[in-house]
């Protein structure tokens, strides 16, 4: 690892400052929403804007890369995020910021695909492992660090606005001075949604499903909490204790699932996220136990999206798996977008409960599929699945075709290394 940090470093503390410059945007225009008097459902419309500008940088951004250059698209889309950060600021109205949140969706996908494919051509095969681990750990440390930083101004002025700009400025500066150049890159083509269907049915409707449940847990957290009249040290507490769930619950879950069938975990997960969210709709627990929910909550939502992806590409030979995760990134990406809206709709109906319970149903559904699915196809032994990689939400195509390769070369590995000993 130690040799890792010292050739990735500058790529690892940008990404660490972009992520907090994005973490603090997508928590900040929830609970600024709410000073500014906008309504539950016009912020759900505005949270929606970042993943839809996500879904069509992760369809575009590669072949502007392909024409102009990694050091162009990755200053230009930066220069972008920075001056949008403030714009939020100037101009408090729903429809602006949706078309602003649109665009910084838009360009911190372009920069996250810049700087994964700069990782992965910096790391060799016995390194891209824990290069991909380090990043990973990164992009959790930034968005938890984000969360803390929104205490030290009032929402209401400037200041939190100004500071994640100013971060984001920074982070090009590691990056774009060091001496690694820019990789060679080509472009990902979809698999067809029926051969991909076809191979997967739950990867498919899971990763939906799984798309609206974390689009609404992490970008509608903020708005909840100014529902719910909560604080801006306790908003922040919440959504911090969604990501540290996620981060730490990964590699436990992903040690089981090597070791059994995913679907029963998928099941087992979602079951639990499930009535998670029922006990916080009856119960109606103290901030204490709503942090608790959080980490929870994470803590489902972040391994059954790695399993998915996991499960799926059990099933594809590893030509297919780039084309593959770019299809399910694409459908992840069309159910991110409904998310929010439908949580801001249930919000409007029923009050803040339902930012719960519009996720209990998703979770409740995939449990639902899960089981269905087991009784329709014979689930695969430990020895022919391969391995489970820890992968992020925010991850691009790049990235997940990395990590889920790399984790299929260290299972292939791992059952070589006995039959060599007994030789």
């Amino acid at each position: 690892m130690a040799s890792v940090l010292r050739t990735t470093w500058p790529l690892l503390l940008g990404i660490l400052l972009l992520m907090v410059g994005n973490g603090m945007q997508g928590t900040l225009l929830g609970i600024r929403g709410g000073i500014e008097g906008i309504p539950t459902f016009e912020m759900s419309v505005v949270m929606a804007g970042y993943y839809g500008g996500f879904l069509l940088g992760s369809l575009t951004v590669p072949d502007m890369i392909k024409t102009v250059g990694h050091v162009r698209v990755f200053a230009a889309l930066g220069s972008m995020i920075s001056a949008i950060l403030i714009v939020y600021a100037v101009w408090p109205n729903w429809i602006a910021w949706t078309v602003l949140r649109f665009l910084i969706g838009f360009c911190f996908c372009g920069v996250y695909v810049t700087a994964e494919s700069w990782l992965n051509a910096g790391s060799t095969n016995e390194t891209r492992g824990q290069a991909l681990s380090a990043y990973m750990i990164v992009q959790m440390l930034g968005i938890v660090s984000a969360q803390m930083l929104l205490n030290v101004s009032d929402p209401a002025g400037f200041m939190l606005f100004v500071i994640p700009s100013v971060l984001v400025s920074l982070a090009f500066t590691p990056i774009l001075l060091s001496a690694q150049p820019a990789p060679q890159f080509e472009t990902i083509k979809r698999m067809s949604f029926g051969k991909l269907y076809r191979a997967s049915p739950l990867g498919c409707v899971g990763i939906f499903l799984m798309g609206g449940v974390f689009a609404a847990l992490a970008g509608m957290s903020s708005v909840w909490g100014a529902a719910m009249g909560l604080s801006v040290a306790e908003i922040s507490l919440f959504v911090a204790a969604i990501y540290a769930g996620g981060l730490v619950l990964q590699y436990p879950v992903g040690w089981i699932s090597d070791r059994t069938d995913r679907r029963k975990l998928v099941l087992i997960l979602s079951v639990l996220g499930a009535l998670t969210t029922l006990l916080v709709v009856a119960v109606q627990p103290g901030v204490t136990g709503l942090i608790l929910a959080g980490v929870l909550m994470g803590g489902m939502a972040n391994p059954i999206y790695a399993l998915l992806l996991a499960y799926t590409n059990d099933y594809l030979d590893q030509s297919d798996m780039a084309s593959a995760s770019a299809g399910l990134l694409f459908i992840y990406g069309i159910g991110s977008m409904g998310g929010p809206i439908i949580t801001g709709w249930l919000m409007n109906w029923i009050g803040p409960d339902g930012y719960w319970v519009h996720m209990g149903v998703l979770l409740l559904l995939l449990a639902v599929y899960a089981g269905w699915r087991m009784t329709q196809r014979r689930g695969l032994t430990p020895q022919e699945q391969g391995s489970f990689a820890v992968i992020a939400h925010s991850a691009t195509p790049l990235a997940v075709e990395a990590a889920l390769d790399e984790a299929q070369t260290t299972g292939e590995a791992g059952e070589q290394d006995p039959q060599e000993g007994a030789s």
